[in-house]
């Protein structure tokens, strides 16, 4: 706080403080406020104490209570420069109790500032890229580095030898090592543009969009199953191949953004646009016994909302979730406008066919046409018949229907309703064999005649419902019964059974007739709806009672819903009428015909037409032969493969502010739009998400591009331009060279979005070639190499470790995408996941695919990527950490897909290499570390060859053990103790720090 009244104690500063080099906001003032003072006198105004703020100059400079926190110029009489000098517990600032306190230079480089003036500065993120021009000739990006190095004394480094050149750019470009013969190759070519065509080869290779598919992944939080405590396998993997071809194809990172937000919303969406949705459908999904689905959905569309601004804007608006965030100018306002935008949604299953599924259905489609257009020739009066089979459908009587707003529902075995604004019912939570629905409701009606069931089609449901079958999404009513109380009645009150007559139905399933429904059989028998493969359908149900029920007062109807079949067919989404109409019964047709019906003939569309007739054949007895022949055809469709993607949701849903983030406390209305700090959201028609995906990919964002480009310089150094990948706000870090970040995003940007192009600007900068030796005073100067006057040394990441062991052993299946695979784990990974998890190891060469394609379980991650810092994909993550523990070593020492892969490479080094051991372990070498070992490293690997050679050679059985992954495997006259030594030293090699470092 600032009171009133203080004690004049504090520090004058030295005059020789005060040198001439003026104070810089953003580099020296913003990161003391925005660690030390923004918490309590930042944005926020709901933790913001004495009514302070320090983030703005109007607000430093205001007058509270005769203060005024800064007076730019005059030390004495800024109330800043006594707090932060006091010595008193109770005046101090930050406070003693729970603030961070400053340092002396902290608070000299404070008072400095005031004393110049006190200026503020947008902050760097917030302002649109500036087009700095290279400060010299040549390569734009050495040209900025050097300016660098060279104000701090530095020199860019020799240019790495060429065996480590191209390894280096070969794991950077597509995360695998080179062939030996690929080296000599390289280190051959003496032609100038040696480098430029590797660069163009690898960057041309199908396994660069593995590589940087595996980073984007990171960001998408991609896993093989929902999260939480079930955990349950969920079908995304093509999501992954997406990214994968995105990449590959080099799609613009605008369109790669866009067409993951919003895919399938644009005109003319292919089904590949569909499949990019699964970007944001990759959020966690809770099916445990008795959640809240709308509590859920909330939390995804939380996680979404996060995503984006960790992944995409590089800001953490997921802090202004219940309040306005305590350091960013975000409000919870802003937040929940961009929760506006993602809000409108639908969870759906989308089925993508294969390129086969393509073939094949133009081959049905083909075929059916070919007998309608049988049928359409052979009968001379089809016009007359069917315009007047059309008469009489619309000129025929129909009942006309109430909907019923339920005010009571319950399912059992867990499952909860989302009710829909046309008062459908959706059935969410896990899908159980068999259940029972039950669903109350009010109703005034006088003489109700009969109750009318729909069962309607869903996106979110699987194969689009309307039940929650997962092969077909078929369901069957194997019980329907209605009781009646007056509206007056206690709640639990004796309700009376309602007598129903005769039902009909628009649609039945052969021998699951809607008769079945009221048979007193409630588990062998009842009304089912399925259809052709992947051509569900809505239908609907009469129910017309003996007796009409109501009264002036009102009635309470209970419906009971059975579903006892078994094995999941329970209702997914269904609708509950009632009429007044006497005698009702079903409309023999589906709501969309009859729609078209009432269009003149002339002016229907040709599909319209197409739809009418596809109806009509049905009708026709005299034609059944023909319908049984188009059925036969359509049983033969590919529905093609499930993923999770989105879908708009007709009719939208409101956006209401959370109180304190809370979902149950719905507070003022919001509108989709923007953040106030960066551009506003254009205004258009589209739909919200789509117009969210442009708003985000316009080149006007001043934080997107810069985003991007660092997180790839990340991927190359080590460490970003700037650290802090997922936050460019007030408490990020600032750019090593803001100069260079703001040129790399304007040539991201006139370059057409390219990713390929911004690889080969890195690629090919002399930066990027130095060799990574480090003298002890670069070292001591450096050691982060933020100033990089060296070139890149690391480990890998977890995937290439993995990789590069199969690689080198010669184990490594390079298929590109598919569904995921699961290796060798090792014995008791998995128990401590929830439930039984089964593991089943994928046969032949499919479980040494390459790790981006290991069956990743949230609750269980796979054991030797987890301990490589692999993240469990519970949230978006922008930058992993890089630990060096020995688990790791003891992992690609002892897992058993390291082992075997050592076995594999013991056998490969002991075929491939010439006769004598020198030979083969220089051999065995170089397939790991692309170079040849000195003098010194060959002696002491001989020395444990030998060594090891003689030990097996009395242990047969330990031998065999060690050598071999499969018998099978050792080829006939080759020398059992031989290969085993070998497979010992082949784990030395795997393991060195050279194999596993990218320098």
């Amino acid at each position: 706080m600032f009171p009133p009244v203080r004690l004049l104690v504090g520090l004058l500063l030295p005059a020789s403080l005060w040198a001439a080099e003026p104070v810089d906001f953003n580099r020296d003032i913003r990161p003391i406020l925005a660690d030390h003072c923004f918490k309590c006198h930042g944005f926020d105004p709901g933790t913001r104490e004495a009514g302070r703020r320090l983030d703005t100059r109007e607000g430093a400079l205001a007058d509270s209570e005769g203060l005024r926190a800064i007076v730019p110029g005059k030390l004495k009489d800024s109330d800043v420069h006594w707090r932060i000098n006091s010595k008193d517990a109770d005046e101090v600032m930050p406070p003693a109790k729970g603030g961070k306190p400053l340092n002396a230079q902290q608070i000299a480089l404070l008072d400095k500032w005031i004393e110049q003036g006190a200026e503020y500065a947008e902050h760097w993120a917030f302002k649109n890229p500036q087009r700095h021009t290279p400060p010299a000739a040549g390569n734009p990006i050495d040209a900025f580095i050097g300016k660098r190095l060279q104000a701090e004394g530095l020199q860019f480094a020799p240019e790495a030898e060429r065996h480590t050149l191209i390894r280096r750019l070969s794991l950077d470009l597509i995360g695998l090592p080179p062939t030996p013969a690929e080296v000599d190759a390289f280190t051959a070519d003496a032609a100038p543009d040696a480098y430029q065509r590797l660069v163009d080869r690898l960057l041309a290779s199908p396994h660069y969009g593995e590589k940087w598919g595996r980073h984007w992944l990171d960001s998408a939080r991609y896993a093989d199953t929902n999260g939480y405590e079930k955990d349950s396998p969920r079908s995304i993997w093509l999501y992954r191949e997406w990214v994968i071809g995105a990449l590959n194809s080099d799609i613009p990172y605008d369109s790669f953004l866009i067409e993951q937000l919003a895919g399938d919303l644009l005109p003319g969406a292919n089904s590949a646009q569909h499949v990019a949705t699964g970007f944001l459908r990759n959020s966690m999904l809770n099916e445990e016994g008795g959640v809240d689905p709308e509590q859920f959905r909330v939390e995804q569309v939380v996680d979404r909302v996060e995503t984006v601004g960790r992944s995409i804007l590089g800001l953490t608006v997921q802090c202004a979730q219940c309040h306005d965030h305590k350091y960013d100018p975000i409000s919870q306002k802003d937040y929940f406008q961009l929760f506006a935008f993602l809000n409108n949604d639908e969870e759906a299953i989308y089925y993508h066919p294969s390129a086969k599924d393509d073939e094949l259905r133009a081959e049905i489609k083909g075929r059916v046409r070919g007998i309608e257009d049988e049928l359409r020739k052979a009968d001379a009066d089809l016009g007359a018949k069917q315009a007047a089979w059309e008469k009489q459908m619309l000129e025929a009587p129909r009942a006309e229907w109430v909907v019923l707003d339920p005010v009571e529902t319950f399912g059992d075995t867990g499952v909860k309703f989302e009710e829909l604004a046309d008062h459908s019912l959706v059935a969410r939570g896990d899908r159980q064999a068999e259940g029972q629905y039950s669903v109350t409701v009010h109703t005034p009606l006088e003489k109700i005649t009969g109750f009318r069931v729909e069962l309607i089609t869903d996106p979110t449901l699987p194969h689009s419902g309307p039940g929650r079958r997962e092969d077909n999404g078929n369901c069957v009513l194997t019980d329907f019964s209605v009781e009646v109380a007056p509206a007056s009645a206690p709640k639990d009150a004796p309700m009376e059974k309602i007598a129903l007559g005769t039902p009909t139905a628009d649609y039945e399933q052969k021998d699951f007739t809607v008769t079945q429904a009221i048979d007193g059989d409630p588990k062998k028998s009842g009304w089912a709806v399925g259809t052709a493969p992947g051509q569900n359908r809505s239908a609907h149900a009469v129910f017309p009672v003996v007796t009409p029920v109501g009264s002036a007062e009102g009635r309470r109807l209970s419906f009971r819903l059975t579903q006892k079949f078994g094995e999941q067919h329970c209702i997914g989404r269904f609708r509950l009428l009632a009429t007044i109409t006497p005698n009702p019964t079903a409309d023999p047709l589906p709501s969309d015909l009859r729609q078209i019906l009432a269009i003149a003939p002339d002016q229907r569309s040709a599909d319209q037409k197409q739809r009418v007739f596809t109806h009509y054949r049905t009708t026709r007895a005299d034609w059944a032969e023909a319908n049984g022949r188009i059925a036969a055809e359509l049983q033969r469709w590919p529905v093609g493969t499930n993923t999770l993607a989105l879908a708009d949701r007709p009719g939208g849903r409101e956006t209401h502010l959370f109180k304190r983030g809370d979902w149950m406390q719905p507070g003022q209305k919001i509108q989709p739009g923007g953040l106030a700090i960066l551009p506003p959201a254009p205004e258009s028609n589209e739909p919200p998400r789509l117009r969210f995906a442009r708003w985000l990919a316009s080149p006007e964002q001043p934080t997107v591009a810069r985003v991007f480009v660092n997180r790839v310089w990340q991927q190359y150094f080590g460490t970003g331009l700037f650290a802090t990948a997922e936050d460019v706000g007030f408490q990020g870090e600032l750019p090593s060279h803001p100069e260079l970040l703001d040129w790399l995003a304007w040539e991201f940007v006139d370059r057409g979005w390219s990713q390929k192009a911004l690889h080969r600007m890195i690629v090919t900068s002399a930066t990027y070639r130095q060799s990574s030796t480090v003298s002890p005073s670069l070292a001591e100067k450096d050691p982060y190499n933020r100033l990089l006057a060296r070139g890149p040394r690391f480990r890998v990441g977890a995937e290439e470790v993995r990789d590069l062991a199969l690689s080198v052993s010669g184990l490594l299946n390079p298929k590109i995408g598919g569904p995921s695979v699961f290796p060798v784990i090792p014995n008791g990974a998995l128990s401590i996941a929830f439930g039984n998890t089964d593991w089943n190891v994928s046969a032949g060469s499919e479980r040494h695919r390459r790790a981006m394609y290991i069956h990743w379980k949230r609750s269980a991650p796979f054991p030797s990527l987890a301990v490589f810092d692999a993240p469990t994909a519970e949230k978006a993550c922008n930058r992993r950490g890089r630990s060096n523990t020995p688990l790791q070593a003891l992992t690609t020492l002892n897992d058993p897909a390291f082992m075997e892969c050592a076995q594999s490479l013991a056998l490969r080094i002991y075929q491939e290499a010439g006769p004598d051991d020198r030979t083969r372990l220089i051999h065995g070498f170089r397939l790991c570390t692309g170079r040849s070992p000195d003098n010194r490293e060959t002696d002491a690997l001989l020395a444990l060859l030998a060594q090891e050679r003689q030990t097996l050679e009395e242990d047969t059985a330990r031998a065999i053990t060690i050598a071999l992954a499969d018998p099978a495997k050792l080829p006939p006259g080759v020398n059992l103790h031989k290969v085993a030594a070998w497979t010992l030293v082949s784990r030395v090699l795997l393991n060195l720090d050279e194999t596993l470092t990218k320098e």
